[in-house]
């Protein structure tokens, strides 16, 4: 069993109101664990994008109808699936709190490589990553996310509509790049090139929304 990693000292003072930190200066994930206020925040390239404050009820159930059959495949798998709130440190050169700049929650992420995993998240991308978009999400947030995710190389990303009640699959290439797929509808059924056999039906995801 790993040993657990534990939290670092911390010798900044913490902040606990989001108005007392400048979001036009850069941040590592060493500050991020010093802001203590209730304000859900991510950190792309050291920049602070703010998060809603709670999401929908819809967008909860559609997270719980495709995390679930996520973790009842992955029972017994090396895989491990989470979801959010759920941190997820992208490190460049070094694994120190310091040096990471990039953090973000996913809704629901895949994890095979145990290694990555510690007391305080994954550090390192995750094999498979969910976002399921919302009114709140922007356009910066969401090419931002996509970057990051590409550049690290997820193997797999899936971008799920609420209002369009649709999901897209983007598959890096050999080449490091992501190739989405057709965008899959109700009635049909999504499968995975990272969890080879499991399936999802969109009918089960959306079919009980109201």
């Amino acid at each position: 069993m790993n040993k657990p990693v534990p939290y670092p000292d911390l010798h900044d003072e913490p902040v606990w109101e989001f108005n007392d930190i400048d979001a036009s200066l850069t941040y590592s994930y060493a500050d991020y664990l010093n802001w203590l206020f209730q304000d859900r925040v991510e950190l792309i390239k050291g920049k602070i994008f703010k998060m809603s404050p709670a999401p929908s009820r819809v967008h909860q159930e559609i997270s719980r109808e495709i995390f679930h059959p996520l973790v009842s495949y992955l029972k017994n798998q090396n895989c491990k699936a989470y979801s959010a709130p759920f941190d997820v440190r992208f490190p460049k050169e070094s694994n120190a709190d310091q040096d990471v700049y990039t953090v973000l929650q996913p809704d629901i992420c895949v994890i095979c490589d145990k290694s990555k995993l510690d007391d305080r998240g994954c550090i390192g991308a995750p094999d498979l990553i969910v976002e399921i978009l919302s009114p709140g999400n922007t356009k910066v947030e969401l090419l931002h996310k996509y970057q990051v995710y590409q550049e690290f190389g997820v193997k797999e990303y899936w971008v799920v509509s609420q209002s369009d009640q649709s999901i897209l699959i983007y598959t890096l290439n050999e080449h490091g790049k992501f190739q989405p797929s057709k965008i899959f509808t109700l009635s049909e059924k999504i499968t995975s090139t990272v969890l080879l056999g499991f399936e999802l039906a969109l009918d089960d995801v959306f079919g009980d929304l109201d």
